[in-house]
């Protein structure tokens, strides 16, 4: 692969990856949406709206599926599909330091064994 279809790849999916810790800092600020008992909480679904996150990370999708349909034009889906676990990786650590939420070993493992499977697709890719 070269360096436009990587650039095409690596910024979808991390556009795809901030746009996930967008929504999630969205809903940080508007609150639980689905009560336990299944109801909508139409307050917070109103708050969620009104929040600059939350457009900011559709708007990231939106940019990451353009980028994306870039390099699915380049490369094959069974290859380009794979690398969308690097979003995995990169919502982890962002998670752990933005939210607080544990990057425990099970985590640091399955990383690592995403990290050898990226690797071993890109390497054997035309």
């Amino acid at each position: 692969m070269n360096t436009l279809t990587w650039t095409l790849l690596l910024g979808g999916v991390l556009l795809n990856a901030a746009a996930q810790l967008l929504l999630k800092a969205a809903t940080r600020i508007s609150g639980v949406l689905l009560t336990d008992a299944g109801n909508v909480s139409w307050g917070a679904a109103g708050d969620l709206v009104r929040t600059v996150p939350l457009w900011a990370g559709l708007t990231c999708y939106g940019i990451s599926v353009l980028l994306w349909l870039g390099a699915l034009s380049r490369v094959p889906v069974s290859v380009a599909y794979p690398m969308l676990s690097i979003g995995y990786i990169v919502n982890a650590f962002a998670a752990w330091i933005l939210f607080g939420e544990a990057l425990t070993i099970a985590k640091m493992s399955g990383i690592v064994l995403i990290v050898a499977g990226v690797l071993v697709l890109a390497r054997g890719s035309p």
